[in-house]
């Protein structure tokens, strides 16, 4: 059904259940898995699911993208522990929506499996979600996880 997907990562719980069932989706196709990271600027400190620990809401874009790529390792780590084989990590810059979609283009992948809500969670209430973004804008298959 896919043979690639791409699954943004942000260190959430969200991310991490996407993450899980694109490895079972991977693993029932021998699909190939595009991890990509967006570093971001966030209004408040968080801490990352994959033990990276919190990043400071002054940090600089060189300390997001050091974190960033972090998170993105992690989470290949993790999709290798759930059976994924065929991995490859991306981290990408600009609005997340936009540079999810254009990706996905880029790499030619069939399907998004993104969460429903990432590390941005009270920015995504007042502008609009960036996994609701991708589903509207995406040009193909998008499967939001809860």
């Amino acid at each position: 059904m896919f043979n690639s997907i791409l699954v943004p990562v942000d260190g959430s719980e969200h991310a991490k259940k996407a993450l899980s069932v694109a490895c079972q989706l991977a693993r029932q196709e021998n699909a190939a898995l595009h991890l990509l990271h967006i570093p971001e600027e966030l209004a408040h400190e968080t801490t990352l699911v994959w033990g990276i620990g919190a990043i400071a809401v002054e940090a600089s874009r060189e300390e997001r993208e050091a974190a960033g790529k972090q998170v993105v390792d992690r989470a290949a780590e993790a999709a290798r522990e759930l059976g994924a084989t065929n991995l490859e990590t991306v981290i990408g810059q600009g609005d997340p929506a936009r540079t999810i979609i254009s990706e996905a283009r880029r790499r030619g992948v069939d399907a998004i499996v993104m969460g429903s809500r990432g590390l941005s969670d009270l920015k995504g209430l007042v502008v609009g979600s960036v996994s609701h973004k991708v589903s509207h804008a995406a040009d193909r298959t998008v499967i939001t996880v809860r």
